[in-house]
């Protein structure tokens, strides 16, 4: 079973103790938390066998591989799905842990950055009501027509319901038809407001999009299949936010993202909680180029795109050596 949101700390702190070989201040130091917590962590892990490894192999697979994709990849928490051939929808269950996960992460007062998408709207519907004090929704990036589903304003606004928090969305387009509109627009007071207030969100939820037929911003109308075949043909690897990013996650120098309304990537990333969330296998290549760009710093994936990712930074680590 996966680990719940709630116990990770204890793991962590275990992870870091018994496999890393750190001292119990060293761990407190690295999870910013005091020496006292890492100690009743500890005899936590001893007292539900979590670090009785003759008996607790089996349930802590998932939670190994999380934390040997964190030591990898250099990202703050994972959190693994388990493979489960119950289910009709994989995808679902890695829905219903990233609901919780956000819930975890999300405290009184923040500010939350939300995007678009099949995956951020499915969170959205399954993620349990709270009542949370002085948080605020906003909007990632522009609007889309009525016609599409998962629009961006209907993500952040259902999200914002299920908080009791303020919802703030943008009145302004995904994409322009000019650059020259495009740059008037974001120079509008209001819209310049909203852009620049980005950067001080404490919590983003996204996921990523591929470059293909079947990217959301060609099914929005956003961009043509032929275009982004062009795009795809020049470098692009993913999609976050509305924008179209290379395999290092930066943005691809083309028209279409001059002419899009959305977060700079150098927004998202001075977030300090940046969660992404990837249900389909075909998003592999977009995570990874979005984890490059250092667009990711907690993570939920499936035990199946979990071992992927970990089979790639292998791979790269001996390149690189």
């Amino acid at each position: 079973m996966a680990i719940r949101p709630a116990e990770q700390l204890i793991h962590k702190a275990a992870w870091l103790y018994y496999a890393h070989g750190l001292r119990q201040d060293q761990v407190a130091s690295q999870l910013k938390i005091s020496r006292a917590s890492v100690a009743m962590y500890l005899r936590k892990a001893r007292e539900t066998g979590i670090v009785n490894i003759s008996t607790s192999t089996q349930l802590f697979t998932d939670d190994v591989l999380a934390r040997k994709l964190e030591d990898a990849l250099k990202l703050d928490a994972v959190w693994i799905a388990p493979e489960n051939g119950h289910v009709a929808d994989p995808s679902t269950d890695i829905a219903v842990l990233a609901a919780s996960v956000f819930l975890e992460l999300v405290k009184k007062g923040d500010r939350i950055g939300v995007a678009w998408g099949r995956t951020v709207y499915t969170i959205a519907d399954i993620m349990s009501y709270a009542d949370l004090q002085a948080v605020t929704v906003v909007q990632l990036c522009g609007n889309l027509g009525a016609p599409y589903s998962y629009r961006p304003d209907q993500c952040t606004m259902e999200i914002a319901r299920r908080l009791n928090a303020q919802g703030l969305n943008f009145y302004a387009p995904l994409v322009l038809t000019t650059e020259e509109l495009a740059r008037g627009l974001r120079a509008e007071p209001v819209i310049r407001e909203q852009l620049s207030g980005i950067s001080e969100c404490d919590l983003a939820l996204y996921s990523v999009g591929t470059v293909d037929a079947d990217s959301h911003v060609v099914k929005c109308g956003a961009l043509t299949a032929s275009e982004m075949d062009v795009l795809r043909r020049a470098g692009a690897a993913g999609v976050i936010a509305g924008q179209i990013i290379d395999a290092q996650g930066k943005a691809l120098d083309c028209s279409y993202n001059r002419r899009v309304i959305s977060a700079e990537l150098s927004s998202l990333r001075k977030i300090e909680k940046r969660l992404v969330v990837v249900q389909e296998d075909s998003k592999f290549g977009p995570l990874v180029a979005a984890i490059a760009g250092g667009l990711c710093t907690h993570l939920v994936v499936g035990a199946r795109m979990a071992r992927r990712l970990l089979d790639h930074a292998g791979s790269a680590a001996e390149k690189v050596a």
